[in-house]
């Protein structure tokens, strides 16, 4: 699967054009969730600049379209995004983008945390920092 709705991308993700994908009038709550590469320091000084990702896309698609349909089935929403960026990411760029539309917030909320916790653990996509000394660490997906 890769639609609109669930997507690997190693170009930048457009959340408006994703927000928009969700016309609907029977929307009460729209959720929109932007994880974005933070800058940060290590203890020894080393200054992140970058994430790279890699996944398996062919599995990594598959789980995400199954955990959409999960989302969909287990809280009172009426639709969900799924767009995951791969490749070299820069600072204060999204790496992941979720969009939930549901009747209440509550729901949209709900089902939006529960994506992008399953997403960190479950999905094979796996994170490298990049940092300004040019070393990398590959990052532990519950971090």
């Amino acid at each position: 699967m890769n639609d609109a709705l669930v997507s690997l991308t190693r170009e930048p993700i457009d959340t408006p054009a994703l927000r928009r994908a969700f016309p609907r009038d029977d929307a009460g709550g729209v959720v929109v969730f932007e994880g974005v590469v933070r800058a940060e320091r290590l203890a020894d000084g080393r200054r992140l600049v970058a994430l790279d990702y890699e996944a398996y896309e062919e599995m990594a698609l598959e789980q995400m379209g199954d955990l959409r349909r999960r989302a969909l089935a287990s809280f009172d929403v009426l639709d969900a995004a799924v767009v995951h960026r791969l490749g070299r990411i820069p600072l204060g760029q999204p790496s992941v983008v979720i969009v939930v539309a549901a009747a209440h917030r509550a729901a949209a909320f709900d089902a939006c945390r529960f994506i992008i916790d399953v997403l960190k653990t479950d999905v094979t996509i796996w994170k490298k920092e990049v940092w300004h000394d040019g070393s990398t660490t590959w990052s532990d997906p519950l971090a």
